[in-house]
């Protein structure tokens, strides 16, 4: 099996001065779920090479065992830094697509030409595609073959209104990930914040927040294994 993570290029969260990027977790968790199934894993990025880490995501309170596996796992690190170009990949060499969110992804891969054609082709082709936390907003422009929003009608989750506001991002993000979904016309469903919560419509996994990215990435493995 061959599975692609797409991870955020972008550093600056909004006008704040802080920096932003990927969620450590979020990477982590789910890198480890499919190396450990003896996946092939390759890992890209709009601009290639070191994607940017959120440097809260590598505070202590955020750290799990997948995370500290991480820290010493000099051949993962390795090819963290080294992602591929995405313009470079050719969506057909790959049986599923994960997304990792942290903020990064609302600036950049949301609008992204090149993710939103990968994203497109998996979802007509039936291929899993796994998003979780800020990344189901990388699905803010993909459309159906008719033209429909790609989640019209589909059950779908991630970060919550009420998570952005616990964060007070709500005033900095480009948009608010819920309200999109639901703008969108995708059936947005929650659960309590912080807490592993997913929703799988076909071959489309989401996932609410940090929490929720092992459990995603396990489903898309128990997916990959009935094809």
């Amino acid at each position: 099996m061959k599975l692609l993570m797409v991870l955020t290029s972008h550093d600056k969260l909004g006008n704040t001065g802080l920096k932003t990027g990927f969620w450590l977790e979020e990477f982590a968790s789910p890198y480890y779920v499919f190396k450990d199934q003896n996946m092939e894993v390759t890992l890209a990025s709009p601009k290639g090479g070191q994607p940017p880490l959120d440097p809260k995501s590598d505070e202590p309170d955020f750290q799990t065992e997948a995370t500290e596996r991480f820290q010493t796992d000099a051949e993962a690190q390795r090819q963290l830094a080294h992602t591929l170009r995405l313009d470079s990949l050719n969506p057909s060499d790959f049986d599923a697509v994960f997304y990792p969110g942290g903020h990064g992804p609302l600036w950049d891969l949301a609008e992204d030409k090149t993710s939103i054609s990968l994203l497109e082709t998996f979802f007509q082709h039936g291929k899993p595609m796994g998003l979780v936390c800020h990344a189901p907003g990388v699905l803010r422009h993909t459309k159906r073959e008719d033209g429909e929003p790609l989640v019209k009608g589909k059950r779908v989750t991630g970060f919550s209104n009420s998570e952005e506001e616990a964060v007070e991002l709500t005033e900095v993000v480009p948009f608010l990930l819920e309200d999109m979904l639901t703008s969108s016309q995708g059936l947005y469903h929650k659960g309590a914040d912080w807490e592993s919560h997913v929703e799988i419509d076909g071959n489309l996994l989401t996932g609410q927040n940090p929490a929720s990215s092992k459990a995603v990435a396990l489903d898309m493995v128990k997916m990959l294994l009935k094809k």
